[in-house]
């Protein structure tokens, strides 16, 4: 897997919370594929966070769907 700076991490963090945002838009963004999100998660957060976090988006739809429309997830912070 690919080296992050606190930074990017933080920002992969951000996304991954975010329940509108695919991993489809992360792998888009970084070149990383939800198992690789996963493990930065669980790396950089405290245990309970990570289990929080995973309860919310296991089975979630909007997790784990694409379409072109998705693409409304850039922020004036993001790379052009």
């Amino acid at each position: 897997m690919k080296e992050f700076n606190k930074e990017e991490i933080n920002r992969i963090i951000e996304m991954a919370w975010e329940d509108r945002t695919p991993f489809s838009a992360i792998e888009f963004q970084f070149g990383i594929k939800e198992n690789d999100v996963r493990k930065i998660m669980r790396s950089n957060m405290n245990e309970s966070s990570f289990k929080m976090w995973r309860k919310r988006v296991k089975g979630r739809k909007t997790k784990h769907t694409f379409s072109p429309s998705d693409f409304r997830f850039k922020s004036s912070n993001q790379k052009k």
